[in-house]
């Protein structure tokens, strides 16, 4: 028969609170008479219970804010007579009916009606929609656009226009 003895577990020892070092006012490299006045910005993660404001001010350190305007670029909605997108909600109506997107049928959609006319390659749409680079071939936007179309009808189906061996654009007037 085997007994386990019991073995003394150690306290832990807490690390000191966390603390921010300011090792100048800017990097050598950056000059004070560029169009930014030689600003730098820099990330930095803190603990969830540190208040970053009191921080930098505890540091002498004038912290700025910049509240970001209602209506901003990335925010607004787009609509145009029956396609109307609201980013806040992230719901896409078409002539008052809601449609049931995915994720990225939703941005894709987003997207397109966000720059009327635009061609977009596939290329394009994979990068600024999905997010990552070049990944082989752009069936996967064709097939996100089949379904879109399918899913805002027959009477809107062709506002998703295809520009051949190019992309896609929303034309939001097209007959």
């Amino acid at each position: 028969m085997t007994t386990a003895i019991p073995v003394p577990v150690p306290a832990l020892r807490r690390s000191p609170a966390p603390r921010l070092q300011l090792v100048g006012d800017r990097p050598p490299f950056v000059s004070v008479d560029g169009p930014d006045g030689g600003r730098v910005g820099y990330l930095v993660f803190l603990p969830a219970n540190v208040d970053p404001v009191a921080l930098m001010s505890a540091h002498g350190i004038r912290p700025e804010t910049h509240l970001l305007e209602p209506g901003t670029p990335a925010e607004s909605d787009h609509s145009d007579d029956a396609i109307q997108v609201d980013r806040a909600r992230r719901l896409v109506e078409v002539d008052g009916r809601v449609l049931d997107l995915t994720y990225l049928e939703f941005d894709l959609l987003a997207h397109l009606v966000a720059h009327p006319y635009t061609v977009h390659t596939r290329d394009a749409l994979i990068s600024g929609v999905w997010g990552y680079g070049h990944i082989g071939d752009g069936r996967t936007v064709d097939v996100h656009v089949a379904r879109l179309r399918r899913k805002v009808g027959p009477a809107y189906r062709d506002r998703i226009s295809t520009v051949r061996r190019v992309g896609y654009r929303y034309v939001p007037d097209h007959q």
